[in-house]
């Protein structure tokens, strides 16, 4: 069974937050997926992971480009794994596949959308009940993460 983890951002944006999280898992060694609910939401986070910061990128595709299977990050609307990814996070209310096949998981939502709020608390009881070791964790003034549950 999948870690899986749910990140409550409170103190800063998805956008903040993500590069970060995908550069310690490709740390690691390992590939990530990111599952978004929109393209749209998915072409935004393909234009800044190449920007986000002035020295450096994160390496990444899109399911819309050749050779997905060669990436360390692939961004993406559905719920392949065509890189043969170790960790999958999911953003926006992504519904998640069967995450069987994970290391990790990690959803990430917005403390500030009620409705992403419901979708992961819907999210919470499924993976709890599917028997993965789910954990909670939330952000701290300082924007650090601290587990909650």
């Amino acid at each position: 069974m999948a870690d899986v983890l749910f990140y409550h951002l409170t103190e800063s944006t998805l956008e903040d937050a993500l590069p970060g999280l995908l550069e310690r898992s490709v740390d690691r060694g390992w590939r990530a997926v990111v599952q978004t609910g929109t393209e749209e939401r998915r072409d935004a986070l393909d234009q800044h992971l190449w920007t986000f910061r002035d020295d450096s990128f994160l390496a990444h595709a899109t399911d819309r480009e050749a050779h997905p299977g060669e990436q360390p990050i692939l961004l993406t609307t559905g719920d392949g794994n065509p890189n043969d990814a170790k960790i999958r996070f999911l953003v926006d209310g992504a519904v998640p596949p069967d995450l069987g096949g994970y290391e990790r998981a990690v959803f990430l939502f917005d403390g500030h959308d009620a409705a992403q709020l419901e979708a992961a608390r819907g999210h919470w009881k499924v993976m709890k009940s599917a028997g993965h070791d789910v954990t909670y964790w939330q952000q701290t003034p300082d924007r650090r993460w601290e587990r909650k549950a």
